[in-house]
C-alpha cells in the first residue's frame, strides 16, 4: 500500500499542477529518504530544474526533469506526496518557483527517493511484469497456464503483473469468485476470463474513487481516496458478505493476511 490505483490516482494529480514548475530549493528535513546519489548532490542536481512531466511505472513514480535526468519517488508503505505542501512534519520540500512546495512525508521512512540518468535501469523497474492494462486476453492466459502456485500470491508477484498487492488482489478475486489458494494452473478457461476481466475493471474503478485510503495513504490535496466503501471482503473478516451473507474469513498468506468468502469463492 499505496498500489496501482492510488499512484495513478497521484500521477494524474501531479500532472494537473506540476509539469512546468521550476525547482527553486530541496530542503531535506531528513536525508534517509534519499536513496540516490548522496544527500548533497541530490539537493543540488534537484535546485533550478524544471519538471517536464510526470508519469508511473507500477508503484513507481517517475518526474521527468529539465536536464534529462529522473526523479524515481516509490512511496512503499507510508510515503505521501502533498501539494500544495508546506508541512512542517514533512521528509522533504521542494519549493517552486511560483511559491508553491510539494511535500514528501513518510511517518516510518520507508519511502525512496533517487535521482537517475535512466529510470528503466533500476534493479526494481528491471524486474517488474507487464502492466495490467496493456495486457491482452491471450497473454495473460498463456502466463497463466505456466504458473502452479496459488493464484493470489501469484497477483502480489510484481514479476507476474505490476502494481497489484495485497488489497486489490483480495477484492479482484472475491469479484473473479476464485478462492484465493486456488493454483493458478487450476483455473478453467471461464474463470481465467473473468478474473481478467476484474483485474481491469477493479483497477479502473478504484482509480475512479481516488484510491483505498485503509492506512497512511492520501490523495495530492491530502485527502482521503474513496474505493474503501465499496471494498467487498478486504478488512471485512466476520461481517457478512454482501452477496451471501456468510461471515468473511481471514487466513494467512505469504505472511499477509487474506479476506474471502468462503460460500461465494470455489
Amino acid at each position: 500500500m499505496p498500489e496501482l490505483p492510488e499512484v495513478e490516482t497521484i500521477k494524474r494529480e501531479l500532472q494537473q499542477v506540476i509539469p512546468g514548475k521550476k525547482i527553486t530549493e530541496v530542503c531535506l528535513h531528513n536525508p534517509k529518504v534519499v536513496r540516490f546519489p548522496a544527500p548533497a548532490e541530490f539537493k543540488r542536481s534537484l535546485e533550478g530544474q524544471t519538471i517536464k512531466n510526470i508519469f508511473r511505472r507500477a508503484k513507481l513514480l517517475i518526474f521527468e526533469l529539465s536536464n534529462g535526468r529522473y526523479l524515481a519517488v516509490h512511496l512503499k508503505m507510508t510515503g505521501q506526496l502533498v501539494y500544495p505542501g508546506g508541512s512542517s512534519a514533512s521528509r522533504l520540500a521542494i519549493h517552486f518557483f511560483d511559491g508553491t512546495t510539494l511535500d514528501f512525508n513518510d511517518q516510518r521512512l520507508f519511502g525512496e527517493l533517487r535521482l537517475v540518468s535512466d529510470w528503466k535501469k533500476l534493479k526494481f523497474v528491471q524486474g517488474l511484469g507487464p502492466e495490467p492494462f496493456d495486457l491482452t486476453f491471450a497473454d495473460f492466459k498463456d502466463m497463466l497456464s505456466k504458473k502452479k502456485t496459488k493464484i493470489k500470491p501469484l497477483l502480489m508477484d510484481q514479476s507476474f503483473i505490476s502494481g497489484i498487492g495485497n488489497l486489490y488482489a483480495a477484492e479482484i478475486l472475491f469479484r473473479s469468485r476464485i478462492e484465493p489458494r486456488r493454483a493458478a494452473s487450476s483455473l478453467t478457461e471461464k474463470e481465467k476470463q473473468a478474473l481478467y476481466k476484474e483485474i481491469k475493471d477493479v483497477l479502473n474503478s478504484a482509480i475512479k474513487h481516488g484510491g483505498s485510503s485503509v492506512d497512511d495513504y492520501v490523495r495530492l490535496s491530502g485527502k482521503p481516496g474513496d474505493y474503501a466503501r465499496f471494498h467487498q471482503v478486504y478488512g471485512r473478516q466476520g461481517k457478512p458478505c454482501f452477496v451471501c451473507r456468510s461471515p468473511i474469513k481471514r487466513i494467512t498468506q505469504g505472511g499477509r493476511g487474506t479476506y474471502f468468502c468462503s460460500k461465494c469463492q470455489k
